[in-house]
């Protein structure tokens, strides 16, 4: 007898518990909640596909010559996507079937959030920047911006 007497009242405590707990947070949502309700832009593929937060991405949608592979984002914002990762280009030495592809660490940053003319619901990144941090392909700059489809 003792036992479920014991038991029923843990039982009891615990739902006690439960709703004070339920009744706050319900009561005092936490700031986040409001962030959570805004949409967060898109990266839109060359497949026109809407990408968040994306391992890899193909920068050169014609002939795949440019891409971007294991990115790691740190930062994807109502403002903002910030990334690093590695950009691999083809040198097309002596042509791009015949080329290598080589591996340059960059930096990513994605801003410029517009609505997306397909969808005009969603936001999406326009604007595209590759920082590099050492070496980079032959002709580029330190910095590179591209815009981005729409």
């Amino acid at each position: 007898m003792r036992g479920s007497v014991m038991g029923t009242a843990v039982t009891l405590a615990a739902g006690a518990l439960l709703t004070a707990a339920m009744t706050t947070a319900s009561a005092n949502p936490p700031a986040t909640a409001a962030k959570a309700d805004t949409p967060r832009p898109v990266l839109v593929d060359c497949f026109w596909r809407q990408n968040v937060r994306p391992a890899d991405f193909i920068l050169a949608c014609g002939d795949g010559n440019s891409r971007l592979a294991g990115l790691r984002w740190s930062q994807w914002s109502p403002d903002e996507a910030t990334a690093t990762g590695v950009n691999l280009v083809n040198d097309c030495k002596p042509n791009c079937a015949a080329g290598r592809f080589h591996g340059y660490p960059v930096t990513v940053r994605l801003d410029e959030p517009r609505p997306w003319k397909k969808n005009p619901g969603v936001q999406h990144y326009t604007r595209m920047s590759l920082t590099y941090e050492d070496a980079r392909p032959e002709g580029f700059q330190q910095v590179m911006t591209y815009p981005l489809w729409n």
